[in-house]
């Protein structure tokens, strides 16, 4: 290629040997009749094909020198080839549009000089302006009004058609924003238009003339999956991320807590919890503390095994530092993406692929649900064997005096639920690592024609065989087992020490811990979807419950198991920030960092031939 190149054309591919022979010549004459010769370029950016694409486009470049062929062995994404050609084109105005030319090529021109003459950082083709000329059957059009709106709707785009596949870009606005577009599939478009006029480019929309080629329809996983997904990763990043800083955290924490301390107010007398929890001893609960601060280290070597089960062996100390890391995160962000930190830390620390590491924390999550649906099946039987059946269906159906009824049945059912899920889920995981086949290879491929659908098989396909190595070994089973018993346990006795804080309690050992094991199952259980801020309601209201109609009438007051189970949060919570807190400075990690940079990916670099 001459010098002085001015405009390079990249035409993504993927198996396209039917067509892109007589796309290469028809883009090459509509260039030429604009552009000199030296003054533009064409990129075959062929994807990882498994049919003869890449003879055809060695061919084509071995037979002019204004071709030129960008391979890759394997799948990019059609965002992963357009950036990698982009990157190792030569021009100044970088313009791409589909090899099956559905947007008429007359256009190319008024596409190209809107950039070049710098009227506009970013052009592109609109299929929704009101000017434009469009044979669009309703199976394609409903779809793509309803994505189009979305798009404009959660990331304020003024644009009405983000995915009509024929853009073009300086070469100054796309080095400025390829670092921030992180999609590598069908919203890599997308995303360029949103975060240029997010970053103040000037981005013009015109209209077209498009006609269909092929039979498309709605892709339940490349669309409704990785497209939603995908707006809502976008949608966090420019909207919800950058007002997350430290002081709002604690702000948005004490706000939280007010709301918390408010709702409480439903659930019990606020004045006699206050009593309470004024009365509490503090030997037993400076107990509770050790013992609770004693589980985070087994939590660490849990977390060991299940990543040696894995492939992966690393110290107790760094990763009983990394779990602390990550359940402070789920104190400060909301949907436990305290989970991503975690997967970040293993990743940059260790090397650990997001698939596996996500993995791990699945594994961990769910024997912690079987420990718990254990433990409360297990107490459940041993009080209805001694006699205490009709206890236990009151607690269930939430008649406990001072105890708002909703609140407990809500909690009750949600613990069921999750419990449920949980043992569905193992059973699924046995099911899978069964199967001569891929479950879930089979069935995207029963949801989705589309290459993402292997690209998500992919990712799930590994994710499902990291479980599988931890749930589906016997050995790695009991290991991984005990370490959950053992730290429910601790967890339990932490609930049974806070309690036992309070005077005047006469319960014997054994139905101080069945209580408590019963109480703290199905209150964390209820926890795991938080219908309320935090989960708040749901354990108190579940632990009072069931502390009071298990114990013999009177000897816990409702006031005093409300408080036993604020106070059992407030001393978990504690140990956990000040922990979490220590690991953070012993591990250099910032959580809003971490969160933010948990899903990066840097696609390789480019190969020519």
């Amino acid at each position: 290629m001459t010098d002085g190149c001015a405009v390079s054309v990249v035409l993504p591919a993927y198996d396209e040997e039917a067509t892109i022979a007589a796309t290469v010549e028809r883009t090459l004459a509509a260039l030429a009749e604009f552009l000199p010769p030296e003054a533009f370029e064409v990129l075959v950016a062929e994807d990882g094909c498994t049919d003869r694409t890449p003879e055809i486009a060695r061919r084509l470049a071995a037979a002019d020198s204004r071709v030129r062929h960008v391979h890759s062995d394997e799948r990019l994404g059609r965002g992963g080839a357009l950036d990698r050609a982009f990157g190792a084109a030569d021009g100044d105005v970088l313009v791409y549009f589909d090899t099956d030319l559905a947007t008429d090529l007359q256009h190319l021109e008024a596409l190209v000089e809107r950039v070049r003459s710098g009227d506009a950082d970013v052009a592109t083709g609109s299929r929704w302006h009101r000017d434009a000329d469009v044979d669009r059957p309703a199976r394609r059009g409903v779809p793509s009004l309803a994505y189009n709106w979305l798009v404009r709707l959660f990331l304020r785009s003024s644009l009405r058609d983000h995915q009509c596949g024929f853009k073009a870009v300086s070469r100054e606005a796309f080095e400025a924003l390829r670092d921030e577009v992180a999609d590598d599939h069908w919203f890599w478009d997308t995303e360029l238009l949103v975060r240029a006029q997010r970053r103040g480019f000037r981005v013009e929309e015109f209209p077209v003339e498009w006609t269909p080629k092929g039979d498309s329809k709605v892709d339940l996983v490349r669309d409704v999956f990785g497209m939603g997904s995908q707006i809502l990763r976008t949608w966090y990043q420019l909207s919800v991320s950058p007002r997350v800083t430290r002081r709002r955290s604690v702000v948005a924490g004490v706000l939280f807590a007010v709301v918390a301390l408010a709702l409480m107010t439903v659930y019990i007398d606020p004045d006699a919890a206050l009593g309470a929890l004024a009365s509490a001893e503090p030997v037993p609960v400076a107990a509770a503390v050790l013992v609770y601060a004693l589980s985070w280290p087994v939590r660490g070597a849990r977390y060991r095994d299940i990543l040696a089960a894995m492939g992966h062996r690393d110290a107790v100390p760094f990763l009983t530092a990394t779990v602390f890391v990550s359940q402070t995160g789920n104190l400060v962000f909301p949907a436990r993406l305290g989970d991503g930190v975690r997967a970040y830390v293993m990743k940059v620390r260790r090397g650990v692929a997001y698939p596996t590491a996500f993995a791990s924390l699945a594994a961990e999550r769910l024997f912690d649900l079987l420990t718990l649906v254990a433990l409360a099946a297990s107490v459940l039987v041993v009080l209805v064997a001694t006699g205490e059946g009709a206890a236990v269906a009151s607690a269930l159906s939430g008649r406990v005096p001072g105890v708002n009824a909703a609140a407990v049945r809500t909690a009750v059912r949600v613990a069921a639920g999750v419990g449920a899920v949980a043992l569905v889920s193992l059973a699924a995981l046995a099911a899978s690592a069964r199967s001569d086949g891929s479950l879930p290879r089979q069935a995207l491929g029963r949801l989705s024609a589309d290459a993402y659908a292997d690209r998500v098989a992919d990712a799930v396909e590994r994710f499902a065989g990291d479980l599988q190595t931890v749930a589906g070994s016997p050995r790695g089973f009991a290991r991984v087992g005990g370490g959950s018993l053992l730290v429910w346990s601790l967890d339990v006795a932490t609930a049974a020490l806070v309690l036992g804080a309070f005077p005047g309690l006469d319960l014997s050992l054994p139905l101080l811990a069945a209580v408590c094991f019963f109480a703290v199952s199905v209150g964390n259980l209820a926890k795991v979807l938080p219908l309320s801020p935090g989960g708040v309601g749901l354990y108190e209201a579940a632990f009072t419950a069931f502390v009071v109609l298990l114990t013999p009438a009177g000897a816990v007051p409702p006031a005093v198991a409300f408080a036993a189970s604020v106070l059992d949060h407030a001393v978990k919570n504690a140990v956990t920030v000040v922990g979490g807190a220590g690991s953070m400075l012993a591990l250099n990690v910032s959580l809003s960092t971490a969160v933010e940079e948990g899903g990066s990916s840097t696609p390789p670099a480019p190969a020519e031939e």
